[in-house]
């Protein structure tokens, strides 16, 4: 089952890499068809095979023989492994679902990011009202109203972060779109662990900004993936409140 949700995933991957590059653009993720970017060549279906295709090719285009950006792969490999790693946590469960509806989101908000900066609102809408719709069927109408207290509470608290930010710094701290992802990441893992996920986010994004910094570049780096990488640890390991004071406690020695 594992690997049968990494291949489903890899698939997915490559859909949703689509989907992050092609929407900022305000571009159709159905037409044209999927072709190399160089010479526009369309690609055949078993040129479309994730992975593989690109390892059987060389990474380059079968027609034009341009390299082809190892960031195709590495969608797909990613997504695999996510898709993998949800079914370990959750097993073959409702919660499953939740858990693959989340990821998808966060795997398509990682590129849009990377790529232009942007956190999509249509990305944010739509996976907000399957997650509310899912919450809902799966765990009821009392916890549905909890989690979206959560994600109020937890967008709210990142908003006034931001407007520190920007008082302190005298410039745009923040994008808005990690305002608004906050809302749902809030209402997935609830709101002390959303909070919980900037901290853990600004760790993990700490070694590319030290890069950045010692090669002097002029770049900012978006921080959504850090933040949706962040609610995907908490949610595959199932961290929650009680267990982060445990162990805080305990360091404490109180």
């Amino acid at each position: 089952m594992e690997i049968g949700l990494f291949i489903l995933g890899t698939f997915f991957g490559s859909f949703y890499h689509v989907v992050g590059y092609r929407m900022t653009k305000n571009e159709s993720i159905i037409f044209p068809r999927s072709h190399c970017p160089k010479c526009k060549h369309v690609l055949k279906p078993w040129e479309l095979i994730p992975v593989f295709s690109y390892l059987f090719g060389r990474g380059k285009c079968r027609k034009c023989k341009n390299k082809i950006s190892w960031i195709y792969p590495f969608s797909e490999i990613l997504c695999g492994l996510v898709f993998m790693l949800c079914y370990l946590s959750f097993g073959f469960s409702l919660e499953l679902i939740i858990a693959l509806t989340f990821a998808s989101m966060l795997i398509i908000i990682v590129f849009s990011d990377i790529y232009y900066m942007i956190i999509e609102d249509k990305v944010l809408i739509v996976f907000g009202i399957l997650l509310i719709i899912q919450i809902f069927f799966i765990k009821g109408f009392n916890v549905l109203l909890s989690s979206l207290l959560s994600g109020l509470i937890a967008f709210v608290i990142m908003l006034l972060i931001k407007l520190g930010g920007d008082f302190a710094f005298k410039k745009e701290s923040m994008g808005g779109g990690d305002i608004k992802l906050m809302f749902i990441i809030g209402m997935v893992i609830g709101w002390q662990m959303a909070i919980f996920s900037i901290p853990l986010a600004a760790i993990f994004a700490l070694p590319l900004s030290l890069i950045v910094l010692y090669l002097k570049k002029d770049r900012e780096i978006p921080f959504g993936p850090f933040l949706g990488l962040a609610s995907m640890v908490i949610l595959l390991t199932k961290l929650d409140f009680n267990i982060i004071t445990d162990f805080m406690n305990r360091i404490m020695g109180i």
